[in-house]
């Protein structure tokens, strides 16, 4: 072998080194915004799917299908009277608790369809609500859980008393958020259950 042919395998390894290394940093990163992006569900999806290629291609299709959604804020009509009755269901957990975490529910289910949320089966509601709600979303299952474990008689008052405490993280993110044209920031209505 002649040096130059010698001086080109060593270039074409050290191209193909840099190559892999430039891949695997682009992997690396797009692993660390799909974390920051998701949170917790990245690994929920992770568990779920058991690799890390097919955990973040469900997330990426999830994301792809909520981007043809027509999903928009609410209009102030619609927000005003959605914190109107976010603020009856809380008058209603003192005497019924069941029933104000069953109207939490369907008020949640109302609000998502309003702002243009398909309202498919829960799991494809909550895929789509943790693209841009990611924080939250994990707030709608644990509160969803809840209401479950009650149908099977398993649940408590206290119980159901964090089912609300869940529900209102989420309907706080829905009905707050604004249209990224709209500069006015909306106060954020006192709506916490004790």
């Amino acid at each position: 072998m002649q040096e130059s042919e010698i001086m080109i395998a060593v270039l074409i390894g050290i191209a193909l080194l840099a190559a892999i290394a430039v891949w695997f940093a682009m992997r690396r990163r797009h692993t660390t915004q799909l974390r920051e992006k998701y949170g917790d569900e990245y690994d929920r999806t992770l568990h779920e799917h058991g690799r890390r290629g097919a955990a973040e291609a469900a997330l990426e299709e999830r994301a792809e299908r909520v981007s043809k959604l027509d999903i928009r804020p609410l209009d102030p009509a619609a927000r005003e009277a959605a914190i109107v009755e976010w603020r009856e269901v809380k008058a209603v957990f003192v005497d019924s608790p069941v029933e104000a975490v069953h109207h939490a529910d369907r008020l949640l289910a109302k609000i998502m369809t309003t702002r243009g949320y398909p309202m498919a089966d829960f799991e494809r509601r909550y895929e789509d609500l943790t693209v841009d709600h990611g924080e939250v979303a994990r707030h709608y299952r644990d509160g969803h859980e809840i209401t479950l474990k009650h149908e099977r008689g398993q649940a408590t008052t206290e119980d159901l008393r964090q089912a609300m405490i869940h529900f209102e993280a989420l309907f706080d993110d829905l009905v707050n958020e604004v249209s990224h044209d709209d500069e006015r920031q909306p106060v954020k209505p006192r709506t916490r259950t004790h």
